[in-house]
């Protein structure tokens, strides 16, 4: 068989195009053979000694014994389905399942997984934990697939690479939020700048006032990104020293008194501003004092303005009225407070403000929004910021909002339908077929089915 006919049979699968032998093994060999005519560039006198031996005759050339075990038949045959183009969107989440079962890809799917990591970052880390001690054996021979030797192997703090650190770090600080500062206090100085930035950012799980003076310190730190993800964790925290310095800031900007705002922005943006993770140049299209005084209300603690935010946004503002509730925003998302989050949502609905949100409620709101919105740019990024799995009440007002629009601008739904496909919980693959006969439904419901399928697969 062809290698035309290998990935037809690989991509609508065994089950509907048999195949006698194995399929994964016989496309290995395909590959192997459509490369062999590759001709490698000539070796130096230096290098024809070592390159007459053969490579898997060398001292530590064979590629070392596997600990994990592989990936079910179906399971590996879907992923070469999913890298050939069958709802390549899908990959990442093959990839996170297939990452939590423990297990590892074949060898034969393993040079097709190392170049489609090449071009998407986001899915490095899992292909580390997939792809085995063949994987690393491969990446340290190939130049192209060495990114693969920097993610996490399992070692310890001491003995890890920077993306072992920073996994153990992530672990620790989960399980232990104090032990894990600790620990990043005892090596801060030693550490390289980079690294430092990326440790910095894991400090906002079990983020507490227990961290406040590590944190306070960091506002001092060389690298720009560690200042301003201190700044931004600090302000996460209203008993903070940053907190209470931006507070008295917003006073002398804010007053409020018989429902009305008065509003002065900052004439000047000094050191101390600065340090405290005021940016002093504003981007393109915004004026220098409306920039000062957006970030100097976003760090506030919200709980300083003593009257509820549906209250506050009544109010009369005759001046910076739009930057004010712009740096509202912003606090609602830098603090993660849910009551500003809610009630901003509904004056400006951004994605960004359901991470402030459980799950529950990011799917209530979001379903309202879908339900009253029309489909364009922004409907898609707020559903972009839910959570999956979407269960019932959010899929079913999706559902509607694909059924309503199919009748008019069907040229309009392709985003919106594969969001739904990929986010909807696939427990809902029912729902979805009979909800409509129309194609972009049972678009939809193929998807779900898909993912379903999928998931099966991978569990234990």
């Amino acid at each position: 068989m062809n290698w035309d006919d290998l990935a037809s049979t690989a991509l609508v699968g065994t089950d509907r195009r048999p195949y006698r032998g194995d399929l994964l093994a016989s496309a290995a060999v395909e590959v192997a053979r459509r490369r062999a005519g590759w001709r490698p560039a000539r070796p130096s006198p230096e290098e024809q000694t070592t390159a007459a031996t053969p490579p898997d005759r060398r001292a530590g050339q064979a590629a070392p014994e596997e600990e994990q075990e592989v990936v079910e038949r179906a399971a590996a045959g879907r992923l070469v389905r999913i890298m050939g183009g069958e709802q390549r969107r899908l990959l990442a989440e093959w990839l996170d399942a297939a990452a939590a079962t423990g297990r590892r890809v074949p060898p034969a799917v393993l040079p097709e997984l190392l170049e489609h990591g090449l071009s998407d970052r986001s899915i490095r880390a899992h292909i580390g934990q997939l792809a085995g001690r063949r994987g690393r054996w491969l990446a340290e021979r190939a130049e192209r697939w060495a990114y693969l030797l920097e993610e996490p192997t399992g070692e310890t703090w001491e003995l890890g690479s920077a993306a072992d650190r920073l996994a153990y770090l992530r672990r620790l600080r989960a399980a232990d939020p104090g032990e894990a500062r600790r620990l990043l206090e005892s090596t801060w100085e030693r550490e390289t700048p980079d690294d430092r930035a990326a440790f910095m950012a894991l400090m906002a799980g079990g983020l507490s006032m227990d961290d406040e003076p590590f944190l306070e310190a960091a506002l001092d730190d060389r690298r720009r990104e560690v200042r301003q993800e201190a700044a931004n964790l600090l302000t996460r925290l209203p008993g903070s020293r940053l907190a209470r310095r931006m507070a008295e800031r917003a006073r002398r900007c804010v007053t409020v008194e018989r429902g009305l705002i008065s509003v002065e922005a900052p004439e000047a943006c000094d050191k101390a501003m600065e340090r405290d993770g005021v940016r002093p140049k504003p981007p393109r299209g915004i004026g220098e004092r409306a920039w000062w005084l957006q970030q100097v209300i976003a760090r506030a603690p919200l709980s300083m303005w003593e009257l509820p935010p549906s209250r506050m946004l009544r109010m009369r503002m005759p001046d910076w009225h739009d930057e004010v509730r712009a740096a509202w925003v912003r606090a609602a998302v830098l603090q993660r407070d849910p009551e500003w989050a809610r009630v901003m949502f509904a004056w400006d609905p951004i994605a960004d403000l359901l991470e402030a949100l459980p799950p529950d409620e990011q799917q209530e709101l979001a379903a309202g929004f879908v339900t009253d919105h029309d489909l364009d740019g922004q409907l898609i990024m707020v559903l972009g910021g839910v959570a999956p799995c979407w269960r019932e009440r959010l899929a079913t007002a999706v559902l509607r909002k694909i059924l309503r629009v199919a009748a008019t601008q069907p040229w309009n739904l392709g985003e919106l339908v594969r969001l739904a496909g990929e986010r909807v919980d696939p427990a809902l693959a029912a729902l979805a077929e009979g909800f409509s006969p129309v194609p972009p439904i049972q678009e939809v419901a193929a998807l779900l089915r898909f993912r379903a399928d999928m998931l099966r697969e991978l569990s234990p």
